[in-house]
């Protein structure tokens, strides 16, 4: 009997771009679109394996699944899924790490440039006639802020924000960051600073750590207060690590020059979110980890846990 692979929110890995042949050759593949909360058991009933991204696999969905044996996590992240009910019945959940930073490096500059010098609404200003009109051979809508010189500030000194920190030197900032293991993460040209410190003296904050119970809403107006007026803050990493209301405040104010947000605390977020009306805040939508080369690495390290998992020695557990 072939093995069942059964992938319930495929679309956020593969909206068409990428060959599910891999997985293909592994099992009997089907793969949803999407799936609704009443769908989710009726699809997943005659799973062998289950790929899933965000659908809530909980104890009550795992008790009704009895011919699970593995669930493959389509990210880094797993906390939909209730890992300890599924070791309970001995269910390997494995997840891909690293897979996504290169792209996410990338996207924290791609919001930095768009914001220090605002190509986007450049390139719609001459469309629109505006350097048409000019009497002069330049113009610019806003001040336009240089990076060589100012310091970029990173919350969170993973794999990803190490990768920030590499392109950030290649602009020539110097770099502070804040992390629980500064001796083993040291990296030339790197100060390591206290949290306080780290707000207070950066030209550019970027937050690349992940969510937990002791950093929810961690950037609020007090730190948002120790910021230069003239800084930017990047989020990239979750949207619960930053009070939006603390933030829309300081924005409207002007406390700190800008925000661009990957990550928001609800996804996708209501109709006319506050802050989608500040003309100092960009917000893109949780789209830095998608490139195809980074889905491609997903997919491919799901393909190797799914192959691991089959030859009767799991990798990248999370619930040993």
């Amino acid at each position: 009997m072939p093995i069942n692979i059964v992938y319930p929110d495929a679309h956020t890995l593969n909206p068409g771009d990428l060959d599910w042949e891999p997985l293909q050759q592994l099992g009997q593949l089907q793969a949803y679109d999407y799936t609704s909360k009443d769908q989710v058991v009726e699809r997943l009933k005659s799973a062998d394996i289950v790929l899933v991204n965000k659908v809530i696999l909980d104890r009550e969905t795992l008790q009704a699944l009895p011919r699970l044996r593995c669930v493959c996590v389509t990210a880094t992240g797993y906390n939909n899924v209730d890992t300890e009910a599924a070791r309970e019945r001995g269910i390997p959940v494995c997840n891909v790490s690293g897979y996504s930073t290169p792209a996410v490096a990338q996207h924290v500059f791609a919001m930095l440039l768009e914001m220090t010098n605002q190509v986007g609404a450049h390139a719609v200003s001459v469309r629109n006639g505006a350097w048409s009109g000019q009497p002069h051979f330049a113009y610019w809508l806003q001040t336009l802020d240089e990076l060589q010189g100012k310091t970029m500030g990173i919350y969170g000194f993973g794999r990803i924000g190490q990768a920030v920190a590499k392109i950030a030197m290649a602009f020539g900032m110097a770099v502070k960051a804040t992390h629980k293991h500064p001796k083993r993460d040291a990296m030339a040209g790197v100060e390591f600073v206290s949290l306080e410190q780290l707000f207070r003296e950066s030209d550019v904050i970027s937050l690349n750590a992940p969510l937990t119970e002791n950093n929810v809403e961690i950037v609020n107006a007090d730190l948002l207060g120790q910021m230069r007026p003239t800084a930017y803050l990047i989020n990239t990493g979750r949207g619960g690590l930053i009070n939006e209301a603390d933030l829309y405040e300081a924005l409207s104010a002007k406390k700190i020059k800008g925000a661009a947000l990957d990550v928001l605390q609800t996804e996708p977020p209501r109709e006319q979110h506050p802050l989608f009306n500040l003309d100092n805040c960009w917000v893109t939508p949780h789209q830095a980890w998608a490139s195809l080369a980074a889905r491609q690495r997903l997919l491919n390290g799901v393909v190797d846990n799914i192959k691991a998992f089959l030859d009767g020695q799991p990798q990248n557990v999370v619930n040993p």
